[in-house]
């Protein structure tokens, strides 16, 4: 590792100095802030202000820990969208598993709850909070088009209680959250197996999607990484281990069963995916333009 960022400090980083010094030692001060504050000040030094990756490797590998858990982080805050609009385009929640989303849901939760009290980098959590959000859209659809109406009114009211409930030291002691983020590593896994088994039983993945499929299996793997990094729990780890394996087994069910009959169509998908991210992509665009422009009538 060692030598590697030596090689990469002689050869490209070294050249590029002279060019790259002038803006990392100048950044806007919002943006040197936030990057301060996420790398500290010693390898805010060494990688922004030095430019230099080889002296300090604890710091460029803490760099690259945080761009995954940030590009996890963002990549989650759409992760299930493709999925919420699949059902609703469908009218159908055909293929997905209401206990697998039920279990899955306690299990971030828990997490959510047991890395805020314990005061962890969001960047190594961050992921849970759009995820549980998107889940709990998506379990009203689920309990909604199965005609239970009374159920998926109340299904979002429980859920947001619940959450609530595991913030406070009060209701959920601290050595109680830490038996349960012991069991979340459990529930996370045990939340894929009603989903595994659905795709098999019914020979297809029906509204299931492979965005969201596939982007689990890439998270999991990331957060493997992030957490051995940034993260001395081994409750942690553990969880993230469990949740890639199964990960995986559904990914290989998504590849099996991709052109079978009872599978949606995932260039639809694919579409709708492109689609968002290009409408993100050119509204921040614009919002921009018209930043810049307002401050130039104010100059």
């Amino acid at each position: 590792m060692e030598s590697a960022l030596t090689n990469l400090q002689a050869y490209l980083v070294n050249p590029l100095r002279p060019y790259l010094a002038p803006i990392t030692s100048n950044l806007p001060t919002p943006v040197n802030a936030f990057l301060l504050n996420l790398l500290g000040a010693p390898c805010h030094s060494a990688l922004l202000l030095d430019v230099d990756v080889a002296s300090h490797p604890e710091c460029t590998t803490l760099l690259l820990s945080k761009v995954m858990g940030i590009a996890i982080i963002t990549t989650a805050s759409i992760v299930k969208l493709p999925q919420i609009l699949k059902i609703i385009t469908a009218e159908s929640a055909r293929g997905l598993s209401l206990s697998s989303l039920s279990l899955e849901t306690a299990s971030f939760a828990i997490t959510l709850a047991y890395n805020v009290r314990k005061e962890f980098p969001f960047s190594t959590y961050g992921e849970t909070v759009f995820i549980l959000l998107q889940n709990i859209v998506l379990g009203y659809l689920i309990v909604r088009f199965s005609q239970n109406y009374s159920f998926a009114s109340a299904f979002p009211v429980m859920t947001f209680a619940a959450i609530v409930s595991l913030f406070s030291a009060d209701i959920v002691p601290d050595s109680l959250l830490a038996t349960l983020q012991a069991f979340a590593g459990f529930l996370s896994s045990a939340s894929k197996v009603p989903q595994i088994l659905a795709v098999h039983q019914q020979g297809g993945t029906g509204q299931l999607s492979a965005f969201a499929v596939f982007n689990y299996l890439v998270g999991s793997a990331m957060r493997i990484l992030t957490s051995l990094r940034e993260v001395d729990d081994k409750l942690i780890l553990g969880g993230f281990v469990a949740g890639f394996t199964l990960n995986a087994v559904l990914a290989m069910q998504m590849a099996y069963y991709w052109n079978s009959g009872s599978t949606a169509k995932h260039g639809e998908e694919a579409k709708v995916v492109k689609d968002t991210v290009e409408g993100a992509a050119s509204g921040a665009a614009t919002g921009a333009r018209k930043g810049a422009s307002g401050a130039r009538r104010r100059a």
